[in-house]
């Protein structure tokens, strides 16, 4: 359970993480003019531009990327003092649970390239944020990726709130702003923030079952020995997000038109595995082409609810909720 805090605290909403995914900082700006359109569920609900320098350079990030700057280790060191990482601290000095306006709970919202439609991503498996998520999912029928396990992949923002994750939309291009994206991110918000009112009033009612994508692996293009790509992305991958992949299944072809197929370790043999954020414009440098998952069904423990209950209980409201 999350101790008691001595002021009550707000839902943190972040825009912007990464500076040129332009849709959620576009509805950040929406929500600011007319704020009546998050106070329907009464909860009070912060509004913060995650990287405002990128953002004004329409950049990803500035020198590293804010959205890997959060390892307890990184925020400790002294000697690190790249602008994102100064920027993830500020973020948690004036936002995190023992900050001055504290938040107990983020929603980090993000756009893609790849064709991941209205997706949720959690790190790891916290109690608080399987409950979040299962009833967003229970509401919307969002997919969910469970990334874990990956020791090149940390410092995720959402990983230092109490309960928090991620709302990823797409395909839409970089520094592109699409109606379609905003309203996807924007219906998946709202939807947050009914859960945790439901749960703040001991309303809350989980489906039985979890569906979650679990993360296995990335696959990076074939690369010659410069470094420089061999192949690229076979087409009928391209935008196949979500959709099984078994062995032998062609994931990338050369320019010669030769197709390389999907192989996968023996202990997977037999089984198929769901793609996500196939080719993602952004993970080219971090050497990713696409992850693989393995799709689990799991049963809703009833330690869940309690956790979000007990987090929800702890957030401050604003007017009357309908």
């Amino acid at each position: 359970m999350i101790s008691q805090i001595v002021k009550p605290a707000q839902v943190l909403v972040v825009a912007g993480t990464h500076g040129n995914e332009r849709n959620s900082p576009w509805l950040l700006e929406h929500w600011r003019r007319q704020p009546e359109a998050l106070q329907r569920h009464g909860l009070d609900v912060a509004l913060v531009l995650g990287n405002p320098a990128a953002h004004k350079v329409n950049q990803r990030y500035v020198e590293r990327d804010l959205n890997r700057c959060f390892s307890p280790e990184l925020l400790a060191d002294s000697s690190r003092n790249e602008a994102d990482l100064q920027r993830a601290r500020q973020l948690l000095a004036c936002h995190g649970p023992d900050a001055e306006a504290p938040a107990l709970v983020v929603l980090d919202l993000h756009s893609t390239t790849s064709a991941m439609g209205n997706s949720l991503v959690l790190y790891g498996r916290r109690p608080a944020d399987l409950a979040l998520a299962a009833g967003l999912q229970g509401e919307l029928g969002l997919p969910i990726y469970l990334h874990e396990a990956d020791a090149s992949q940390t410092g995720f923002l959402v990983e230092r709130w109490p309960c928090g994750l991620v709302i990823e939309v797409g395909p839409v291009p970089q520094g592109v702003i699409q109606a379609q994206i905003c309203r996807q991110s924007q219906l998946a918000v709202e939807a947050a923030l009914a859960v945790l009112a439901a749960a703040q009033r001991g309303r809350l009612r989980l489906p039985a079952e979890l569906v979650v994508h679990c993360h296995l692996g990335s696959l990076d293009l074939p690369r010659h020995p410069d470094g420089s790509p061999a192949a690229c992305l076979h087409p009928e991958l391209q935008h196949r997000d979500w959709r099984p992949l078994r062995a032998g299944d062609p994931v990338f072809v050369d320019p010669c038109g030769k197709e390389i197929g999907l192989a996968l370790p023996p202990d997977l043999a037999g089984e198929s595995v769901w793609p996500v954020f196939v080719n993602e414009a952004a993970y080219g440098e971090k050497g990713i082409a696409l992850s693989l998952t393995r799709r689990e069904c799991w049963p809703v423990g009833p330690d869940w609810l309690l956790a979000l209950t007990d987090i929800a209980s702890q957030l401050a409201q604003r007017g009357a909720p309908l």
